[in-house]
């Protein structure tokens, strides 16, 4: 994963702190979110949506490719890339074939600390498009057929990610921050980890990691609490109710600063840098989410932007972002330059990374970032989908049913005491870890 894509979702996972909103084109009413609880104990979070006959169902099991046993590092993502080629009766072929009929859209994702999947169905096919998730989770297949399909394909992608500067700087990035944990390890593995992935090891992870007790689900759609809890009972009934007991520890990033150059030639070099952050729980995120949002991580507007972009041309993309893991935080960014321009720009990026440390934010600035942060939020969602998708990130990162009802206010009482306070205990440019990959000028690795 590149270092733009893994921004855009640590971008998306900071937006998941919202206010009632009207839902896009899709719905013309505020969200309104019912608990609902199935006769057999399943709970999930339900919206209403009649005005279009479509389901959009979203769903996660806690612990992602971060409990992937060493030596089989990519198990999570392979698993993601097979439950949808063959399940119960139906082959590969067939059960595809049956999705795309039905215009069922199902699909699955391996992230860090979670194992997702997603559905979308018309109303009128949602019979099919049950039965066939509840396939997919019970009885997947893992013919050999579509396994060395999917394998190869995988494979594929890490080939390309080792010609891929941006993959190359946010894995080293990684190494550099966890050694020693699963955070430093690649969510696809590598070519040994993957080829040395059997199906016994594929059908160990169905039982061992899709359990109830880690599941968190959320519905947006044409249906309603009764109907939702039958459902729940179909799929998710059967599904084992714990698994082995996995579990990754806390860990405080290696944040002491130094830098690390991977050489290879090509004419602009992609920068990766990160230090210590908050975990999503931590009292001042708030504070750290304005505080982001002034120095990187408002696009045009951010000091970043401003002093490396626009006022000296140093960067061709410069940012910052909060990324909040389960067991760790982090302040992480990413940039792009021409060979001779690196040194310059990371003296820019320490120097802007140190003022907003000493001297804080203006009370210009800070009203501004509030000002855009609560009003373009509600641009987010945009469909059933992304509400659906936004409802299962709260409840991962046990935020409350009626947070919904907060994020404004907790932006909002964000004041500059606040903010100078947190940039003066977070921001520190000697503890920052950069990884520079490319032919840089007068850049070398530190001891």
């Amino acid at each position: 994963m590149n270092m733009r894509a893994l921004f855009l979702i640590a971008f998306v996972a900071s937006l998941i702190i919202s206010v009632p909103v009207r839902a896009g084109h899709e719905a013309n009413h505020t969200v309104n979110i019912e608990r609902v609880v199935s006769p057999a104990g399943i709970t999930a979070w339900l919206v209403r949506d009649t005005i279009n006959p479509i389901i959009n169902v979203r769903f996660a099991f806690r612990g992602g490719a971060a409990l992937d046993p060493v030596g089989k590092d990519g198990l999570a993502n392979m698993v993601s890339g097979l439950l949808d080629e063959g399940a119960g009766e139906l082959d590969s072929q067939s059960f595809q074939r049956r999705l795309e009929d039905l215009s069922i859209e199902l699909r699955f994702n391996a992230g860090r600390d979670a194992f997702s999947g997603r559905l979308k169905t018309l109303s009128e096919n949602k019979d099919q498009a049950f039965h066939l998730l509840k396939v997919a989770l019970l009885e997947p297949r893992f013919d050999s057929e579509p396994v060395k399909r999917i394998r190869g394909q995988i494979l594929a992608g890490l080939r390309h990610d080792l010609e891929d500067p941006d993959t190359i700087a946010g894995q080293a990035l990684a190494r550099e921050l966890f050694p020693n944990h699963p955070y430093g390890r690649p969510v696809d593995g590598s070519r040994e980890t993957v080829m040395a992935i059997t199906s016994e090891d594929l059908r160990a992870f169905t039982r061992q990691r899709l359990t109830r007790d880690n599941l968190v689900i959320a519905v947006v759609g044409d249906m309603d609490d009764k109907e939702l809890g039958r459902r729940l009972d179909e799929v998710f009934a059967d599904l084992p109710k714990a698994g082995q007991d996995l579990s990754v520890k806390d860990v405080q990033p290696h944040t002491a600063g130094r830098t690390k150059v991977v050489k290879m030639d090509i004419p602009q070099s992609a920068i990766a840098f990160a230090q210590k952050g908050l975990k999503r729980s931590d009292p001042e995120f708030y504070a750290a989410y304005v505080m982001n949002h002034i120095l990187g991580g408002g696009g045009f507007t951010s000091r970043l932007y401003a002093q490396i972009r626009e006022k000296r041309g140093l960067a061709y993309s410069i940012g910052s972002y909060l990324y909040p893991l389960d067991h760790a935080g982090l302040v992480q960014g990413y940039g792009g330059t021409a060979n001779a321009r690196v040194g310059e720009t990371l003296e820019v990026l320490k120097s802007q990374w140190r003022a907003m440390a000493e001297s804080g934010v203006t009370p210009e600035e800070l009203a501004d970032a509030k000002t855009y942060l609560i009003g373009s939020y509600p641009l987010r969602f945009t469909s059933t989908g992304s509400i659906a998708s936004i409802l299962v990130s709260i409840q991962l990162q046990k935020l409350g049913i009626d947070f919904l009802d907060q994020r404004n206010k907790l932006v909002e009482a964000v004041n500059l005491k606040n903010v100078n306070r947190l940039a003066k205990r977070l921001l520190d440019p000697e503890n920052m870890v950069v990884v520079v990959v490319g032919a840089p000028e007068g850049v070398t690795s530190t001891p």
